[in-house]
């Protein structure tokens, strides 16, 4: 008899191919039937009328320090995710010496989005080196599977200091050590060692995150461990108007190495037609043979803009200065006054950073949310145009949506991706043969982006309610984020329904399968304020051969274990 038998559903097996129906029966965390199963089950998972995929593999998550206290990794554990890639962008918490780990906090803190003092009350600290972090981490049941890689900051951090590691070149010697570092950690279990070279990422002191300015000498030093072990992928978190620059020195990495560089691509408002340069590039670099690779997002990397959150067009008014760390209590009672929303109208934003700047103030940008999620709105449903429109200004229109909900209202701000107001550019990244989802960055950004749940958006939007231009196949949307991103990082144990694979699967309904509206929590340790977003239509969530979650809600099941290195299928 088999443990479990998930019966009767619509298989859409990872592979591609087309979908059929049958079970899947599962015996020691392992597949072992996909077809028809005549024998009952000790346990039995009704999937009629829903599909039955592989678990989502998400590549490109922040959840570094979150995994010491939360073992759901919400937001990605209500998604149907059961494997997580972290250490992505450079950052992470290991290596890292005690007397650093308040220098580390601070950078994740400025470059992710995750508050310091939530980071700072949550880790539980117990390891100096990387192995010492992957023991850490694996003593942990929780409830999917985590996987991490060397992060470039924490590593210069080690082995020049914190300062000298965000302020000068590295020397040959401490280049050395950080590859002796690298090849440990890759051997030890990492996936990869990951960088950042945009000036988006700023520690929360305002510094340039350590590394971003490093030579590429010291890249190519660093990098030579990936060629000595064989193992692991290099991530690179790259300036996005010189991605195309560097795409040279990138391929010379990957040729020299013979392993995969993967570099982060998306559409920036600044350069919008750069990204057709790099994809003809990757193309040159992959009919040349060189395994290099653009991570591509699965929709536009956009910001949520509420009060409670981090961005919003009156965030840089001297009126909202005086109300943003009011009790939320007080401050909406505060919103609600007319001479405090008569201020903030006839106030202009004060100076800051020519970014910061143009983001309070990009209204063609800015579209009111409310019902269903909306990813790719009309041009012609922004604040801008509703402003013209209406003969109202811009910040009219953005108060009074901001107000709605009881002062929880929401204005989606399509940051990257959306120069041309629809999502064509990333169908066509999509379909270069050289990218990989990812950019959901589960766990991150926490007052600012809500995108964690990028994996149930694949199914949503592609594949289903698209309206301004073609589909995909369900088949399609399913292999994206299952087979294709396991088996780029060595999962070959996972990402495919199959006899002899891990069983991790979703049931899904697809009809009913939405996301839920954003909203603002204080649910982070020491009450840190986070975007979360849910998701109707999973019916059960299996880890491991283990159900973890039932219609939403978590069983109380533990399966999911520390991923240390490439995994063949059993």
């Amino acid at each position: 008899m088999h443990d479990r038998v998930v019966r009767g559903g619509t298989i859409v097996d990872g592979t591609g191919n087309p979908r059929f129906e049958g079970d899947v029966a599962i015996e020691g965390g392992r597949i072992v039937v996909v077809g028809n199963v005549p024998g009952r089950g000790r346990e039995e998972t009704d999937a009629r009328g829903c599909i039955v995929t592989p678990g989502w593999v998400d590549v490109h998550t922040h959840y570094d320090g979150q995994v010491t206290w939360d073992p759901l990794l919400t937001p990605s554990g209500w998604h149907g995710v059961t494997t997580v890639l972290m250490g992505n962008c450079g950052v992470g918490f290991a290596p890292c010496r005690k007397a650093d780990r308040a220098w580390l906090i601070d950078t994740m803190e400025g470059v992710e989005d995750i508050p310091g003092t939530a980071l700072s009350e949550g880790m539980r600290w117990a390891w100096e080196s990387f192995p010492e972090y992957l023991d850490a981490l694996d003593r942990t049941p929780r409830v999917l599977d985590i996987a991490t890689q060397i992060p470039h900051a924490a590593l210069r951090g080690y082995v020049m200091g914190p300062d000298p590691g965000e302020g000068r070149d590295a020397t040959a010697a401490e280049i050395d050590e950080m590859r002796a570092l690298v090849a440990e950690g890759l051997r030890a279990g990492a996936l990869g060692f990951t960088t950042s070279r945009t000036s988006l990422h700023k520690t929360a002191r305002g510094r340039m995150v350590a590394g971003t300015y490093a030579p590429v000498d010291e890249l190519r030093g660093i990098t030579k461990a990936l060629k000595e072990t064989g193992l692991g992928v290099f991530g690179i978190a790259d300036e996005h108007v010189k991605v195309a620059e560097d795409l040279k020195w990138m391929e010379e990495i990957a040729v020299d190495t013979g392993r995969p560089v993967v570099f982060n691509l998306s559409q920036t408002d600044f350069a919008p037609e750069l990204w057709k340069t790099v994809a003809k590039g990757l193309a040159e670099a992959g009919e040349r043979g060189s395994p290099l690779f653009a991570q591509v997002a699965g929709r536009a990397i956009g910001l949520w803009m509420t009060f409670r959150a981090t961005a919003h067009p009156f965030a840089l008014h001297p009126t909202w200065q005086t109300l943003k760390d009011l009790p939320w209590d007080v401050c909406k009672a505060r919103l609600r006054d007319p001479a405090v929303q008569a201020a903030l109208l006839s106030e202009k934003p004060a100076q800051a950073g020519m970014f910061e700047y143009w983001l309070v103030q990009a209204w063609d940008k800015m579209y009111p949310f409310a019902g269903p999620a909306d990813y790719e709105p009309s041009p012609e449903n922004s604040v801008g145009a509703i402003a013209r429109r209406s003969g109202r200004t811009p910040q009219q229109v953005a108060l009074e949506f901001l107000l709605q909900n009881d002062g929880e209202g929401f204005l989606y701000f399509p940051l990257f991706n959306y120069s041309n107001g629809s999502l064509e550019v990333l169908r066509e990244l999509h379909d270069h043969p050289r990218t990989l989802l990812g950019l959901s960055d589960g766990g991150a950004h926490c007052g600012a982006i809500c995108d964690g749940g990028m994996p149930t958006f694949m199914l949503t939007h592609w594949a289903r309610d698209r309206a301004r231009g073609a589909r995909w196949s369900l088949e399609r949307a399913v292999k994206r984020q299952t087979s294709e991103t396991a088996q780029f990082y060595g999962l070959r144990d996972r990402g495919l329904l199959a006899p002899g694979l891990r069983a991790d699967l979703n049931v899904i309904d697809v009809d009913a399968l939405a996301l839920t509206t954003p909203r603002v929590v204080n649910d982070l340790p020491a009450g840190g304020r986070r975007l979360v977003q849910r998701a109707l239509g999973y019916r059960a969530t299996i880890c491991n051969g283990i159900l973890t979650f039932v219609n939403g809600e978590s069983t109380g099941e533990m399966p999911g274990r520390l991923v240390r290195g490439p995994q063949g299928v059993a």
